[in-house]
């Protein structure tokens, strides 16, 4: 008779893994650009090179999800198609080009004493990341962490596990082919549950926590964590349309914003327009939106501008559908008298994520660049945007909407620290 299996001793697997994370850290501390490059640039080989053997992998994660009913939104999360595989290659050579900015020592003044002061650039040192569903993120972080000369300890949800070990294991072998240590990026195998409790409260291994995922996840790891969380907990976003905006643009930017993907923390969730806009952009804007089956929960001025619309799907809005967060084909939508009262309602209802301004009033423009209070504010651009990819950093770890250390996406910088260095010639104090 064969011996149960024994149960897993999570509480060791994790110190085990915050050890080696502790001294791959050191390493990847001083591992040069051209050392760090190399790894990105094999990583980016590796993925186009295994793309078909990722596939299958990836379906048993798809259909476990299915057949365990996430939703369709969850499941589209999942997917890790050969176009998403490519945009986390051009990622990694993207980080690759990039220049180093380990080390790099800015500020450096000299002061009555003599002494010259500046500060340096520095790794955080090791992070660890909790997220849910994109099992892209494992390339994301992993890329990040290389480039900026960090160690990381990765936990994936259950939902991707398949997929997550498929892509740390191509991240392990880019390190080893760049003689750096394969421990500087590990992923948490198991799905029990009680490993993120161990991540989040080992502050002598892990420097800082990144959660990425949903409101209820970031919530608790907020609230139990013992290192710092960069985090966001919802992505809420704002597009307004002024009422000097192009109506041709702002139908494009508001269709864009909410369509080109319902899932993602940065579409746009609600729909605020200026009062003299109103009757000519809601129309227009109603019948894309029901074309494309978008549900429209709506005020009572819109729904008086919207009532003669056929085939609309309008739903009354009621308060919670300001500061509702949907990843799914519905938007709130508003009647706002003028710019000053949109900021005031992005600013009430916000989760401070990313809030656009579709306007030709250049005035306009920098008034809602002032006063927006969120981590990314646009003009005349889908909320779309708000992506490290798009913004030129290689790649994200995640939106911060926090307003200590990182905020908006976390790229490379977002994963340093600064220490002061101070050069003297046998100065003293007097």
């Amino acid at each position: 008779m064969n011996a149960p299996d024994k149960p897993l001793d999570i509480a060791a697997i994790m110190a085990h893994m915050g050890a080696g994370a502790r001294r791959a850290s050191a390493v990847m501390a001083k591992a040069s650009a051209a050392q760090k490059n190399k790894a990105l640039l094999h990583l980016a080989a590796l993925l186009r090179r295994h793309t078909p053997d990722l596939q299958p992998v990836n379906a048993l994660d798809i259909d476990r999800a299915r057949s365990a009913g996430l939703s369709a939104q969850m499941v589209d999360r999942l997917k890790l198609d050969a176009q998403t595989l490519e945009t986390c290659a051009q990622g990694c050579e993207q980080l690759a080009a990039m220049a180093d900015v380990i080390g790099e020592i800015t500020g450096m003044t000299q002061r009555p004493s003599g002494i010259r002061v500046g500060q340096m650039r520095v790794p955080i040192g090791v992070f660890g990341m909790v997220y849910e569903s994109r099992p892209n993120v494992t390339i994301e972080a992993a890329s990040l962490a290389i480039k900026s000369g960090n160690a990381c300890v990765l936990r994936g949800g259950s939902e991707a596990i398949q997929s997550n070990l498929a892509l740390a294991a191509l991240v392990q072998q880019a390190l080893v082919a760049a003689n750096l240590p394969a421990d500087a990026v590990q992923l948490v195998a198991t799905t029990d549950r009680t490993a993120v409790g161990h991540l989040i409260t080992m502050p002598e291994f892990v420097d800082v926590i990144i959660p990425r995922g949903g409101k209820g996840l970031i919530e608790r790891i907020s609230a139990e964590a013992k290192v710092p969380v960069i985090k966001h907990l919802d992505g809420n976003c704002h597009t307004f349309i002024d009422d000097s905006a192009d109506l041709e643009m702002a139908v494009r930017l508001a269709d864009n914003a909410k369509t080109q993907k319902y899932s993602p923390c940065n579409a746009t969730e609600s729909l605020l327009v200026a009062r003299a806009a109103a009757p000519f952009f809601l129309p227009a804007i109603a019948k894309v939106y029901a074309d494309k089956h978008v549900e429209m929960r709506v005020c009572a001025d819109s729904k008086r501008l919207l009532d003669a619309v056929d085939g609309l799907q309008l739903t009354d809005a009621v308060e919670a559908d300001w500061s509702q967060e949907y990843l799914a084909p519905i938007v709130s939508v508003k009647v706002v008298a003028d710019v000053h009262e949109a900021i005031a309602h992005i600013n009430h209802y916000s989760s401070h994520h990313t809030d656009c301004i579709v306007t030709n009033n250049h005035s306009h423009a920098q008034l809602f660049l002032r006063e927006v209070d969120s981590a990314s504010v646009m003009v005349n651009a889908s909320t779309r945007f708000a992506d490290g990819f798009e913004f030129g950093l290689g790649a994200e770890i995640g939106i911060s909407t926090d307003k200590l250390h990182a905020r908006g996406p976390v790229g490379v910088l977002g994963l340093t620290s600064l220490k002061y260095v101070v050069l003297g010639q046998g100065e003293i104090r007097v």
